[in-house]
């Protein structure tokens, strides 16, 4: 990230600009992409009331320029206060950026589920359960036994997810 630093109506100290290159340096563990940082800091007396001005552009690849401005008494302050605005434009850009990301719906996930190859099985079907319809514990035993399936998943009358299975003696348990 190229990194501008400008004083207006005001000396920069080695102090100040280190100062505000490490502010920029916090905002880089967004992983933006971010071009270039400008800061301009200006002096501001109004009504023999000294001031700070911070500002700071941001330039992102592929995305609108953020430009934050910020006023306080003291310097230091100001850029804080313009660094945490800042840090929170770039974490919603970071949620955005991720939330796009994984949209799929595990889509991707089962299929890759399915193709690949596990060892000592020799393949794996995905099925979609029907949880739409509650049934009573004793309609999911019916349906149990009159099926080839070891267990049984279902939501009963309360609305619980339930299982129903066959053990190895015969009978048959429920969780």
């Amino acid at each position: 990230m190229n990194i501008s630093i400008v004083g207006r109506q005001l000396e920069l100290t080695e102090p100040i600009k280190s100062y505000i290159e490490n502010a920029f340096e916090t905002l880089g563990k967004y992983n933006l992409d971010i071009i270039s940082g400008r800061c301009v800091v200006s002096a501001d007396e109004k009504q023999g009331r000294k001031g700070f001005n911070a500002e700071f552009a941001l330039n992102m690849a592929h995305k609108d320029t953020i430009v934050i401005r910020q006023k306080d008494k003291d310097l230091y302050a100001a850029v804080d206060l313009a660094i945490d605005r800042a840090s929170k434009v770039l974490r919603r850009e970071h949620d955005k950026k991720i939330t796009v990301k994984g949209k799929d719906d595990g889509k991707e996930v089962r299929a890759r589920i399915a193709e690949e190859p596990v060892e000592g099985v020799d393949e794996i079907i995905p099925m979609e359960l029907e949880l739409y319809k509650p049934l009573e514990i004793e309609e999911a035993l019916e349906h149990l036994k009159n099926s080839e399936m070891q267990f049984y998943v279902f939501n009963d009358i309360d609305a619980k997810m339930r299982v129903i299975y066959k053990r190895a003696d015969g009978k048959f348990g429920l969780y």
